[in-house]
C-alpha cells in the first residue's frame, strides 16, 4: 500500500518553512509534496536548503494549476502555507473542483508567526477550512470567538505553537566569545535611514564590547525574494557607516536554528526569532530605539518584560520574558501538536468531508470575492482563466505594464549582481 501523503502548499521560504514544519508535525509518517506556487517570492534552491526540510516531490505551478492536479486531490492532508487571500480562493476553487468526490483531502491553514494587525482581514479569508491552526491559547480564544460570531464552526480553530519552536535549551559557553545575534527583517524598520542608524547602533555595540561577537542575521542573498520586499539590504548599507565596520561585526546567513545555537543574546525588532529564542531560554531583547509601535509589531510583546534599547544592551541587559506571557504565546509546551493530530483523525473517523466552503461566497462578498479570484488566476467558478491578465485592450494595456516592470527588475538584478553580491562575499559568513 502506497504511504498516505500530506502536500504543502508555500509561495515563499519563509512560509514554506512554516507549511513544512507543521506537516512534520501532524503527519511524521506521511510522504511530503510540496507545491511552489509561482510568483515574486517563489522559494531559491539555497533558500530551500536553508529550511532544511528536504520534500519526498516538488513541483512549481502556477496557483490555479492547482485545481486540476489529481496527485493533490488525492493527498491525504493539504496545508495551505499562502497568504489569506489565496486561501480563500483555493477554499472557493478547491471546494467546487473536489465536490462530489468520495475522499477529499484535510485543509489545514493558519498563520506563519504572530498576529499582530489585521486579525478579522486575515482570519476571515481562512475560514472554511477545515483546520485553522492559532499559534497560542490567546490565538485560539480570539480565533474562536470571532468564527463563533459570524457563523463559522469554532471548532475548526484548533490550538497549537509556532512549528519551528525547538532546538536545545540554552547552555552559557566559555569555548566562545559571548555573542548577540540581531535577527533582520525585509521591512522593520523600513527606510533606509532608519535601516542604517539600526546598523550603526549595532556597530557601535560591537565597538564597545570587544570582547563580543555581533552578528547581522540576514533573511535573504541579492537576488532572492522572501515574503516581504528588502529595498534595502545591509550587505549594501555597511559600506556606508560613518566608521568601518568593527571586526567584531559580522554579517550571516544560514540556517536560523543554527545560528541560535551559538547566540547568547538575540536582539530583534519584532521578527518571529523572538520566540524561537524565548523558546530555548536564551536571553531575548525587543528594540525600543524606533519605538514600540503597531507598524514595527513589536507592540505585540509589550507585557512579555523582554523591551530594551541599545543604550541598555550596551549596559548589560539580558531580559528574559515573562513565564505567564511565554505561557500564553506557546512557548514551552509540550507536544502542541497533539489536538492537531486528534482533531485530522477525528475528521477522518467521521466519515466523508462536507465540501469546502469559504466564508466569503458569491452570496455573500461576490466583488470582494472575485478580486481574490481572479488575482489568483481563476474564474468565479473556480476554473483558471484563459488570459489572467484580461483580454482585449485591457489586456494588452497590463502586458505594456508588465514588459516596464520586466525592464525594472532587470535593473534591479544588475545593481544585486554587481553591488550587492560582491559586498556579501565580503562581509557575509555562512
Amino acid at each position: 500500500m502506497p504511504p498516505r501523503r500530506i502536500a504543502v502548499l508555500a509561495d515563499s521560504d519563509t512560509r514554506w518553512k512554516w507549511g513544512a514544519s507543521v506537516a512534520r508535525q501532524i503527519a511524521p509518517e506521511h510522504a511530503l509534496d510540496a507545491y511552489f506556487l509561482r510568483g515574486r517570492s517563489t522559494p531559491t534552491e539555497r533558500q530551500l536548503a536553508e529550511i532544511g526540510i528536504e520534500p519526498d516531490t516538488r513541483r512549481e505551478l502556477p496557483t490555479a494549476a492547482l485545481v486540476d492536479d489529481p496527485e493533490l486531490a488525492e493527498a491525504d492532508i493539504v496545508v495551505m502555507a499562502v497568504s489569506g487571500g489565496t486561501v480563500l480562493a483555493l477554499t472557493h476553487s478547491l471546494g467546487l473542483a473536489w465536490a462530489g468526490r468520495e475522499h477529499r483531502p484535510i485543509t489545514v491553514t493558519g498563520y506563519v508567526g504572530v498576529v499582530y494587525e489585521k486579525m478579522i482581514d486575515g482570519l476571515l479569508t481562512r475560514g472554511g477550512s477545515d483546520i485553522v491552526l492559532a499559534n497560542s491559547a490567546y490565538d485560539a480564544r480570539r480565533f474562536g470567538a470571532a468564527f463563533a460570531s459570524v457563523g463559522v464552526d469554532p471548532e475548526s480553530v484548533v490550538e497549537c505553537a509556532l512549528p519551528f519552536l525547538g532546538g536545545e535549551p540554552y547552555q552559557p559557553s566559555t569555548e566562545r566569545p559571548f555573542t548577540l545575534t540581531f535577527a533582520v527583517q525585509p521591512s522593520v524598520p523600513k527606510s533606509k535611514q532608519d535601516r542604517l542608524r539600526l546598523l550603526e547602533r549595532a556597530a557601535a555595540h560591537a565597538r564597545r564590547h570587544p570582547d563580543r561577537q555581533v552578528l547581522m542575521k540576514l533573511r535573504s542573498l541579492p537576488g532572492e525574494h522572501t515574503t516581504h520586499v528588502e529595498a534595502d539590504p545591509y550587505q549594501l548599507l555597511i559600506q556606508n557607516l560613518a566608521e568601518p565596520a568593527p571586526a567584531n561585526l559580522q554579517l550571516v546567513y544560514g540556517n536560523m536554528g543554527e545560528v541560535l545555537d551559538r547566540t547568547d543574546l538575540l536582539v530583534t525588532v519584532s521578527s518571529t526569532a523572538a520566540l524561537e529564542s524565548m523558546q530555548r531560554g536564551i536571553p531575548t531583547a525587543i528594540l525600543t530605539d524606533f519605538g514600540v509601535r503597531e507598524a514595527h509589531g513589536n507592540h505585540y510583546f509589550i507585557h512579555s518584560g523582554c523591551l530594551a534599547s541599545w543604550d541598555e544592551l550596551d549596559a548589560g541587559a539580558q531580559p528574559l520574558p515573562d513565564p505567564a506571557w511565554a505561557d500564553a504565546q506557546g512557548i514551552g509546551k509540550s507536544d502542541p501538536y497533539a489536538a492537531t493530530r486528534a482533531r485530522v483523525a477525528a475528521l477522518r473517523a467521521a466519515g466523508p468531508l462536507p465540501t469546502l466552503r469559504p466564508y466569503y461566497t458569491p452570496q455573500r462578498a461576490g466583488i470582494y470575492l472575485s478580486g481574490l479570484l481572479t488575482r489568483n488566476g481563476f474564474d468565479e467558478k473556480g476554473r483558471p482563466l484563459t488570459d489572467p491578465l484580461g483580454a482585449g485592450d485591457s489586456g494588452r494595456m497590463k502586458k505594456a505594464v508588465r514588459r516596464v516592470a520586466r525592464r525594472g527588475a532587470k535593473a534591479v538584478y544588475r545593481v544585486g549582481y554587481q553591488r550587492v553580491a560582491p559586498t556579501l562575499r565580503k562581509w557575509g559568513a555562512v
